[in-house]
């Protein structure tokens, strides 16, 4: 973990790989679901975990039918036991595999193991889009996650932890964790906006597609604790496409996006919301900022095939995870669903 995998894109593939292998070989019931999740997005990352894979879940299914059978207790997080059983349920060996097509302008993917998922906060509405770190919810302080941990060291100028994401839906996906250990809620601030501008620009000289997601409280952000979904994605995004308007074409993006090629303006821009206590989503890329307001989860009642619009739906790539909803969803759907998160107010 203490190899410094940004030198390059070829590094960093490797380095994430090799990772997850080691994480098998280490065994235990978060890391199996971590590994299977990636591996079922990503065909490299499969072609090189499976036979563990396979090994370490007829280990971990033999361990658990015998407990449940006699009626002894599973020490086990209650999330990744229910992954895991639900996993058992189908049978690892017809767990789909992650697929993705184009419905015009828009990427969809078909996530399975995705969808065992549990809801964490993204269930409630919130009141607001700041509240107060929770040191007894689910946070990246926890034990049990620092299994999870891809990479940690000084990145620019601050500590990071950069966890692999255990339920990933963009290529070598992970979770940016900055000072983690200062319990910094999920509330972004001028500093944090100005480092992540700066290391995104900075990793963009040596890894090519890479960015970052953010969700705000109120935006279907999943854990009360700072931090930033890191990506690399060359062919980029729907809205980053040339014919929208504001990257300079004449189409209208039928979700609000405000790009920025400033970092003051950008903040000037999340300042607003933050004044006006409206939710966003953001997309960075080296040297661009795309800001997405939009209305609170929970004020808007969405259709029953997404579990809700985060910053990679808003931009323009829509996880379903009902095969039915994959192969029916077409472009018009995913275009008016987009607009219908539009805030009432425009910025």
């Amino acid at each position: 973990m203490n190899r410094h995998p940004f030198s390059s894109s070829e590094s960093f593939r490797q380095a994430f790989s090799a990772g997850l292998s080691d994480l098998l070989q280490g065994g235990g019931l978060g890391p199996f679901i971590l590994v299977c999740a990636n591996a079922t997005f990503n065909p490299e990352i499969y072609s090189a975990t499976a036979a563990g894979l396979e090994m370490l879940y007829q280990r971990l299914r033999e361990q658990y039918v015998g407990a449940l059978a006699s009626g002894r207790a599973i020490q086990e997080v209650e999330e990744d036991l229910l992954v895991f059983l639900k996993i058992h349920a189908v049978g690892l060996e017809n767990l789909r595999h992650t697929e993705q097509r184009q419905a015009g302008k828009w990427e969809l993917q078909f996530n399975h193991l995705r969808s065992f998922r549990p809801k964490r906060i993204t269930a409630r509405a919130p009141t607001g889009i700041y509240v107060d770190f929770e040191e007894a919810g689910f946070h990246f302080n926890k034990g049990f996650m620092q299994k999870e941990a891809f990479w940690a060291g000084m990145l620019g100028d601050k500590d990071v932890t950069l966890y692999y994401n255990k339920y990933p839906f963009v290529d070598f996906h992970g979770l940016l964790v900055p000072e983690r250990e200062h319990r910094l809620p999920q509330f972004l601030t001028a500093e944090h906006h100005d480092y992540l501008w700066n290391l995104t620009a900075k990793l963009g000289e040596t890894l090519d597609g890479v960015g970052f997601g953010y969700n705000s409280i109120g935006a279907f952000a999943s854990v009360n604790h700072l931090h930033f979904q890191m990506f690399l994605k060359p062919a980029g995004f729907p809205v980053m496409n040339a014919y929208w308007r504001h990257n300079g074409g004449s189409e209208a993006y039928p979700a609000q996006c405000l790009a920025f090629s400033d970092p003051h303006a950008a903040w000037r821009c999340i300042e607003e919301l933050h004044l006006g206590e409206v939710a966003y989503n953001l997309l960075y890329a080296p040297g661009r900022l795309f800001v997405f307001p939009r209305k609170r989860q929970g004020d808007y009642a969405q259709p029953a095939w997404t579990s809700g619009f985060t910053w990679h739906e808003l931009a323009g790539g829509i996880v379903a995870f009902n095969r039915e909803d994959y192969d029916s969803l077409d472009e018009h759907t995913v275009h008016e669903e987009l607009a219908g998160w539009c805030p009432e107010a425009v910025i």
